[in-house]
């Protein structure tokens, strides 16, 4: 399998892992990179029995809902090696108005080239994903259609547009990559010029 579908598959994989931990109303953050990116940039705050685990073995997802109750970070490969778990990541940087959670997937994106975090809010129950040190992406815990959920894959993993297209924005026109919310059958951009909103029922 090539890199590049593995790499999908890890986002598919933890974006469904991140919706049942949303559901359960359990907080979480969920670092992916490259390998051998983390060095240096975490502490663990607990014996790490469990790593260098791939996480599509049996059992992995059931692991990583019950490992969520920890405090600190998991920190994942694209792909798809769990590296760490309750981990504390030393590069934050503050979100005004949000926690250490946030700060802490806004310094790591920032701090590490091509990487993403996946935010568990277990307040609102929401999922927030960062790149480069700014939420692209929220998603609530409803089912998502499998054609959307491929597309918003793209986005992240390819900086593909196409699920921009589905509701009318050109990337292009545009000038920016907005923010995209998914929320049961609608899809939401936000953009400098206004909110778009487009239903996903057919």
């Amino acid at each position: 399998m090539s890199h590049h579908k593995r790499k999908e598959e890890v986002y598919n994989f933890l974006l469904e892992t991140a919706k049942e931990l949303s559901k359960k109303k359990l907080g979480a953050l969920i670092v992916i990179a490259p390998k051998n990116k983390f060095k240096g940039i975490y502490e663990p705050l607990y014996p790490q029995v469990i790593a260098k685990q791939k996480i599509f073995k049996k059992g992995a997802k059931q692991l990583i809902l019950k490992l969520a109750e920890l405090d600190g970070a998991f920190l994942i490969t694209d792909e798809g090696t769990l590296v760490a778990f309750g981990a504390r990541i030393k590069k934050s940087k503050a979100l005004h108005g949000y926690g250490t959670k946030h700060a802490a997937a806004v310094g790591i994106t920032s701090h590490i080239k091509n990487s993403s975090a996946i935010l568990v809010s277990e307040e609102t129950n929401w999922i927030k994903i960062f790149k480069n040190g700014q939420i692209v992406l929220q998603m609530d815990s409803s089912k998502t259609p499998k054609s959307v959920m491929h597309k918003a894959i793209l986005f992240l993993t390819d900086n593909d547009t196409t699920l921009l297209a589905t509701a009318g924005v050109s990337a292009a026109i545009v000038g920016f990559i907005p923010m995209v919310i998914i929320s049961g059958a609608y899809l939401t951009i936000k953009t400098a010029s206004g909110i778009i909103k487009k239903s996903l029922k057919h």
